[in-house]
């Protein structure tokens, strides 16, 4: 009952009468430090108090969990340095990670907890010494594979055609290899081994992703933005377009270039990922995936639909005529692949002017223009300008979570012995096992001297009034309202003495 009680008030919104009800059932629990404190009890989502108040993005909770927490070891002035318990906050040791959880919610202000003491200077310690360069690293041997993918593509086996054209359209001079010819000479072994090297990678993908969509949940995954959703589903097709040419390749399977040319695609896109690792590239990586899985996912309906009609009415148009004349719309493939041309202006209007174009298609291609050029672009240029407007004010918290989110990533699937724990073991303290951070706060002189002149004259108040105490009790028994007018008088006094004070204080500053 207790733990369901704390986990409620981490949700109260009066977050002062959440802070002392807390403090007060903590009072109250015999086992503070063992395995049985209320504060170490998950609820049904594996979520303790702790963990909750940073899902819920309830950063006062936070705050003063925290300073629950911190052991000063000294301060010099306006020098103090603290050591913070990273328990269930370090991602090290836990299997749900405090920090991947917090990037994950769909609430803002859990986000904000990111630039918090000691969240901050961990993630900071983290990202500097391991996660930008094994990032780095990772990246680079991405970009290496990719260059080797696309070498075996170019040179893919391909031998000259010995059949007859069947049509005056046939354009095609070369076909594919069968398996037995395609490995015979030095230059076809060179081959094989880049091959070898991309379908391994390829698995090596697969073998990486697969467990992280069973433990966290596909829908989780692939549709959040800051754990790279659209890029694990970018390399997942990617791998699985290379072993689905793999198949064909060894099954002398006519067709391999429609999968290779989808893994070509897919697989460059993905180094994309790899630019929220730099903040210079990082914050527009977010706004091209903000506009292509908001705007343009919603504008390209709009956009089949205008295609489908006109170029039905196109190719019903020119389905009497002759194709030599104007190609461009002699079968209804052709027809749609060149309306969608036209909808993006790429080329101009087609026209055979040596012959009599049929006069609906001046009819319908000036309805096109002005649907399609002039109201239909016009409205997604003015709907991504809305998107950069709003994702402007959040983009850079954003990749600050991104970076957090790749982080945690690096750090579970990196062996232990090339991510080593961050902190300091409790032991040379005396703390116990736990882990803990040191940081250094360095308050601002004027803040630093504003606090003494408060603390200065907290104690001139609390002297006063000790000594009106004093006076009272000693002449209790002499004169009861010569003491009240005297204890009221040292009173005022005080208060005057305090003001003035405070009035010194407010001006100065």
């Amino acid at each position: 009952i207790g733990n369901t009680v704390l986990h409620i008030l981490v949700l109260q919104p009066n977050k002062t009468f959440a802070c002392h009800m807390y403090s007060l059932i903590l009072s109250y629990d015999r086992n503070k430090e063992g395995p049985g404190s209320l504060e170490l009890i998950p609820n049904n989502e594996g979520l303790t108090p702790f963990k909750l108040a940073g899902v819920e993005g309830n950063t006062v909770m936070f705050q003063y969990l925290m300073q629950k927490r911190k052991h000063s070891l000294w301060s010099f002035g306006p020098l103090t340095t603290v050591l913070y318990d990273l328990t269930e906050i370090d991602s090290w040791a836990e299997d749900q990670s405090f920090l991947e959880l917090i990037v994950s919610t769909k609430k803002r202000e859990a986000r904000q907890i990111l630039d918090l003491t000691p969240v901050k200077e961990l993630v900071s310690l983290k990202w500097n010494m391991y996660g930008r360069p094994y990032f780095c690293f990772l990246a680079l041997f991405y970009v290496l594979y990719m260059v080797c993918f696309t070498m075996c593509c170019i040179y893919r086996p391909l031998k000259p055609r010995t059949g007859n054209k069947t049509s005056s359209r046939d354009n095609t001079i070369y076909v594919q290899k069968m398996l037995q010819e395609s490995y015979m000479t030095y230059e076809d072994e060179l081959r094989l081994v880049g091959e070898l090297i991309t379908v391994i990678g390829a698995i090596v993908i697969l073998i990486l992703e697969i467990p992280d969509i069973l433990r966290v949940g596909a829908a989780k995954y692939f549709g959040q933005t800051i754990l790279g959703g659209p890029f694990h589903i970018i390399v997942i097709t990617y791998a699985c377009m290379i072993l689905v040419t793999m198949v064909m390749r060894l099954t002398s399977t006519t067709g391999e270039v429609v999968p290779m040319s989808f893994a070509l695609v897919l697989g460059w896109c993905n180094v994309m990922y790899f630019a929220r690792g730099f903040q210079m590239l990082g914050p527009f990586t977010i706004m091209i995936q903000k506009m292509i899985f908001g705007d343009l996912m919603r504008f390209c309906w709009l956009m089949a639909v205008v295609i489908l009609g006109f170029a039905s009415a196109f190719y019903i148009i020119f389905q009497t005529e002759n194709p030599e004349n104007l190609g461009q719309f002699y079968n209804y493939p052709m027809s749609l692949f060149t309306t969608f041309e036209l909808f993006l202006t790429i080329i101009d209007g087609p026209a055979n002017y040596d012959v009599d174009l049929p006069f609906m298609y001046s009819v319908v291609y000036f309805a096109f223009a002005i649907i399609a050029t002039l109201l239909m672009l016009n409205l997604l240029i003015a709907m991504m300008g809305d998107t950069h407007w709003r994702v402007a004010h959040e983009r850079d918290e954003l990749w600050r979570a991104q970076v957090v989110a790749t982080t945690v990533m690096l750090e579970r699937k990196l062996p232990r012995c090339l991510w080593p724990r961050s902190g300091i073991c409790g032991r040379e303290y005396g703390l116990g096992d736990r882990w803990y951070l040191r940081v250094e706060d360095r308050v601002d002189p004027n803040k630093h001297k504003m606090m003494r002149y408060t603390e200065a004259f907290k104690a001139q108040d609390r002297d006063n009034y000790n000594k009106g105490l004093e006076k009272l009790e000693i002449n209790r028994n002499i004169l009861y309202k010569k003491e009240l007018s005297a204890l009221s008088l040292s009173r005022s006094t005080s208060r005057t003495s305090s003001c003035r004070g405070w009035e010194i204080l407010r001006r100065n500053t």
